[in-house]
């Protein structure tokens, strides 16, 4: 063999490899030059067994093989071919003119057949529209492998800002270790989200995954819910109950609202992390476990300690990782891009269209401040959806109760986008109180332009609010 094995990647190749199998060495000089004239990187084996272990799933070329072989034959060698790949094309070449060879070769997937002696610009052609294929069932996989993770990650915490790629970054990272995290996130950013993103993402993932909402609890049920207990162990305890912590072995256990956590069963808790096993409520010896911890918070931690809510040293054993989750407000032009996701799954779902946002409505969408974060924004559009076949919703009225700004003017463009700009700009104003420096910074424009605009729209401070004054301040 004369050539190495290595071989340009199949995105940045400008020489698609060909691999020339046949053991005549007069035949492999006349293929390798006739490929290297065609544009190709002839790699070369004498036999079978020197051309497979040659390939792999990822050889972004062709093969082409002499039917005769010493050892396995050139069919042979096809057959464990598209056993490592079914799509790696696969050209034979024969000096005997064997007809019913010719078959069984087409039969097991061969991508030609031709016969010596051999015009070589035949068989360059043939090459060309081999690696052409090749090419394309590549590109066609790695389009599908980023789709099954837009699948994943992407579809499950969407949104383009810098912040929720790095939050994206983070899960893929911190999912591969076992380290105990701590999600901080306001209600409804999607903490759980978070969490079972974790898990999936994890060597965990065959395990369990429970859940534990530490604020739903009773304070008198935490103990035996989390630890479980014997039978016996206090009235109305029957029989031996097997707590969240034990159902949670070899998976992950996600404590939600830990801060919520009743202080004194903060330091059992701390103990069964240190030594991995748990004490059921009147049991004679401990259960061993092996639990990933995940915890979720909607304050800062630091401020629940500092308000005796949640244990120091807990807290230093919870957030060996922290991961923040930003709220909406924060993630500029994210709105839009969720509603319309939102909005897509509920017309399918309910098997409706989906209604059109009016220029007020988007107005609304990218300046409302959403306390609810996504979940007030999921809630929104199912109710949007769902109010379509009732006449057009006005997204401002389902949300906030308001009546809708007055339809965009129809006719000239520069009429619409006026309109659009004027009722954009009057909602900064109202949602600032008419103080210009929030405004400015809000819309990013200078207070030239802004005042300008003001005049040219006839807004002022006062009056912006609304068109009829209800907001005015």
């Amino acid at each position: 063999m004369s050539e190495t094995a290595e071989y340009p990647d199949v995105e940045g190749a400008a020489r698609p490899p060909v691999l020339i199998v046949d053991d005549d060495p007069a035949m492999r000089a006349g293929l390798r030059q006739w490929m290297r004239l065609a544009g190709f990187e002839p790699v070369e084996a004498v036999d079978a067994e020197q051309a497979l272990a040659l390939l792999t799933p990822e050889f972004p070329g062709c093969l082409v093989t002499d039917v005769l072989l010493p050892g396995a034959s050139g069919v042979d060698l096809l057959r464990k071919v598209k056993e490592i790949d079914p799509d790696l094309p696969v050209v034979l070449l024969t000096g005997h003119g064997d007809v019913s060879m010719a078959v069984e070769a087409m039969h097991h997937g061969a991508a030609d057949f031709i016969e010596k002696p051999f015009d070589p610009d035949v068989v360059a052609a043939v090459v060309r529209r081999s690696v052409e294929h090749r090419r394309l069932v590549l590109e066609n996989r790695a389009l599908t492998r980023r789709l099954d993770d837009l699948q994943g990650l992407e579809a499950r915490l969407i949104g383009e800002c810098a912040a929720m790629r790095r939050l994206r970054q983070q899960i893929s990272h911190f999912a591969r270790t076992d380290a105990s995290v701590m999600i901080v996130g306001e209600t409804g950013t999607g903490k759980e989200v978070v969490a079972r993103a974790l898990f999936d993402l994890s060597a965990r993932a065959k395990g369990p995954f429970v859940a534990v909402n530490c604020a739903a609890l009773p304070e008198t049920m935490v103990e035996a819910e989390l630890f479980g207990h014997e039978a016996g162990a206090f009235t109305g305890a029957d029989r031996l109950r097997v707590g969240r912590m034990e159902q949670a072995d070899g998976g992950v256990l996600f404590l939600d609202e830990i801060s919520a956590m009743p202080l004194s069963l903060q330091p059992k808790l701390l103990r069964v992390l240190q030594e991995r096993e748990v004490d059921r409520l009147g049991g004679a010896r401990p259960v061993p476990i092996d639990v990933r911890v995940v915890s979720a918070v909607n304050v800062d931690p630091q401020a629940s300690v500092a308000e005796g809510r949640l244990r120091q040293d807990l807290l230093y054993r919870l957030n060996a990782v922290e991961i923040r989750i930003p709220p909406l407000r924060e993630r500029a032009g994210d709105a839009r891009l969720l509603f319309d996701s939102f909005a897509n799954r509920f017309a399918a779902d309910y098997g409706c269209e989906r209604p059109q946002l009016s220029a007020d409505d988007v107005a609304f969408l990218t300046t409302h401040d959403w306390r609810g974060n996504v979940r007030e924004l999921r809630n929104a559009a199912e109710r949007f959806v769902l109010n379509a076949a009732m006449g057009a919703p006005s997204l401002r009225s389902l949300v906030s109760g308001e009546a809708g700004r007055d339809a965009a003017p129809r006719g000239r463009l520069k009429d619409m986008m006026e309109a659009h700009e004027r009722r954009v700009i009057a909602d900064a104003l109202a949602r600032h109180g008419g103080r210009i420096a929030p405004v400015l910074a809000e819309l990013d424009l200078p207070r030239r332009t802004l005042n300008e605009k003001m005049a040219r729209l006839g807004l002022t401070r006062s009056e912006a609010a609304d068109d009829d004054g209800s907001r005015a301040k």
